[in-house]
């Protein structure tokens, strides 16, 4: 068995030192008359709920067998997908009449089917960036969350306020934690959006390590002729191809319009190694992810600890009504 920690070891190491000493104080704190067999059986259920949170966000998971396909894995890429949700990406100028979203979700899911062993990252972002998915190999369970993808709501200012560069930041810290796990992967970005053609402010930069991003693209998403965004009052917002370019330079990566309605293997070159690595790292093989038994026990024991406040809570509802009459 082996982690593969979703925030940086010593993070959560400090995570649990804290929660530890937070509880004893808690324990501390109880007067000797309070102290009783129920309470300390509470107080150790609740801390350990806590701890095994922090196990969880640990991701233990199970290696196969063959140790042949456990070298294979930790050569596997690791695949950062960056996903525009701006009011931009709801316009719908795709050659069939669909929204920008459904054409980006349609790439993402090819995405997973190009790296069937690879390990994937969602990163969503607007004015601001979001990590939908850490990095994780569970692509199975990614795919009904990438199905799900839509533009975050149309505010007033919500399409002056899109960044294109806005998920350059959280990538940055993504990739400088990939390369420590995971230092003989390929690490691959693929960028999908519009570009934030009504935005008030230049784009942020992507200072991204230095030879970090070994491969990927950025896929723009519109036409030259655009369409309103539903919810606002802009009328004809087009794709800002000048922009994706430049986000592209920055991230060392090409740069591929799409809406021409072919396959996502049609505007991605072939990359070198990747028959190799689907061969060996293919087949029934895989690790077997282990985080959702600590977090299962862990909410076990806060339902019980609920239980136990909501009938304090009642019998003391019940001595206040008591007195009072």
């Amino acid at each position: 068995m082996t982690l593969q920690p979703v925030f940086p070891p010593l993070l959560l190491a400090a995570v649990a030192v804290i929660i530890l000493v937070a509880r004893v104080v808690a324990l501390r704190r109880l007067s000797p008359a309070a102290r009783t067999r129920g309470a300390l059986w509470r107080w150790g259920g609740l801390t350990a709920a806590a701890l095994l949170l922090v196990v969880s966000a640990a991701r233990p998971v199970l290696d196969p067998a063959d140790p042949d396909t456990r070298v294979a894995d930790s050569q596997a890429p690791n695949v950062f997908v960056l996903v525009d949700r701006s009011p931009d990406m709801d316009v719908r100028d795709e050659p069939d009449g669909a929204s920008r979203m459904t054409a980006a979700r349609t790439d993402v899911a090819a995405l997973l089917d190009r790296y069937p062993d690879a390990r994937v990252a969602v990163i969503s972002f607007a004015s601001r960036a979001s990590l939908d998915w850490p990095l994780s190999a569970d692509t199975w369970s990614l795919r009904p969350v990438v199905s799900t993808l839509t533009p975050y709501a149309a505010g007033p200012d919500a399409a002056a306020e899109t960044n294109a560069g806005a998920a350059g930041n959280m990538l940055r810290y993504q990739l400088i934690s990939a390369v420590q796990q995971y230092p003989r992967a390929r690490n691959l970005v693929y960028y999908l959006g519009a570009g934030a053609p009504e935005a008030a402010l230049p784009p942020r930069d992507f200072n991204l390590p230095e030879g970090a991003v070994d491969g990927g693209a950025v896929l723009g998403y519109g036409s030259p002729v655009g369409g309103p965004i539903p919810g606002t009052d802009v009328t004809q917002s087009v794709v800002d191809e000048a922009t994706l370019r430049g986000v592209a330079d920055q991230i060392g990566v090409p740069y591929a319009l799409r809406g021409d309605g072919n396959g996502l293997a049609s505007v991605l070159p072939a990359e070198p190694g990747d028959r190799g690595q689907a061969a060996t790292g293919s087949g029934t093989a895989s690790r077997t992810e282990l985080y959702w038994a600590p977090a299962a026990v862990a909410a076990l024991l806060a339902l019980i600890e609920l239980y136990h406040v909501l009938r304090e809570f009642r019998r003391t509802r019940q001595t206040m009504v008591d007195v009072s009459i």
